[in-house]
């Protein structure tokens, strides 16, 4: 479990496919990591399978991962943003992030306004049922407030605005419009809709 308050990017240092797979190095910087340890990587709930003591991470991504994240578009020399597992005495600063990506989040505006970053990203319809305005939605890992919602480009938008810390402490501010963030939205609207589901007229 997760809370989606970002710790720091680490540099991909390898990226190597096998077969259907994938297989990346991190530098987190982290020298006390356990093996078989759970890291958010951009978001995405991953386990550490080799470590060394300057703080390198390796991590096995399976095919199920690729086809639904954006790790799969990882290269060297990018950066990722890393988060590790909150313990029972962490401060939650953020909200109840599982690190199982939902889907894809498409960035397709941005605006600064005032030392902040207004983004606007487009999510699939079938998630927009998840968020509402002053709600929370992970993006790439990130806890983020929704200060709006409207319909654009056949799905729902969402529009957040990233203070001047986050801005400079995660990867939003290597992005490009059009790029893709994984998004995970918040699991207490899921476990909600799964409860009523019996209570629904047909």
């Amino acid at each position: 479990m997760f809370s989606g308050i970002i710790e720091k990017r680490a540099r991909v240092s390898l990226a190597e496919p096998n077969g259907g797979s994938l297989e990346i190095e991190l530098e987190s910087g982290w020298a006390d990591l356990s093996l078989g340890e759970s890291i958010a990587v951009n978001g995405v709930c991953l386990t550490v399978t080799q470590f060394d003591g300057a703080g390198r991470a390796r991590f096995f991504i399976s095919p199920e991962t690729l086809a639904r994240t954006n790790l799969g578009g990882l290269a060297v020399g990018q950066y990722a943003n890393l988060e590790r597992a909150v313990t029972l005495d962490t401060r939650l600063s953020g909200h109840l992030v599982q690190g199982h990506v939902d889907g894809l989040a498409r960035l397709v505006e941005r605006v600064e306004a005032d030392g902040a970053y207004r983004h606007v990203f487009v999510l699939p319809v079938a998630l927009g049922r998840y968020c509402v305005e002053k709600g929370s939605i992970a993006l790439d890992g990130i806890s983020l407030t929704i200060n709006d919602l409207d319909q654009r480009d056949g799905g729902v938008a969402v529009l957040v605005t990233i203070i001047p810390h986050t801005w400079e402490h995660t990867n939003l501010n290597t992005l490009a419009i059009g790029d893709d963030l994984n998004v995970e939205v918040d699991v207490m609207a899921k476990y909600v809709e799964r409860l009523c589901l019996p209570y629904l007229k047909p």
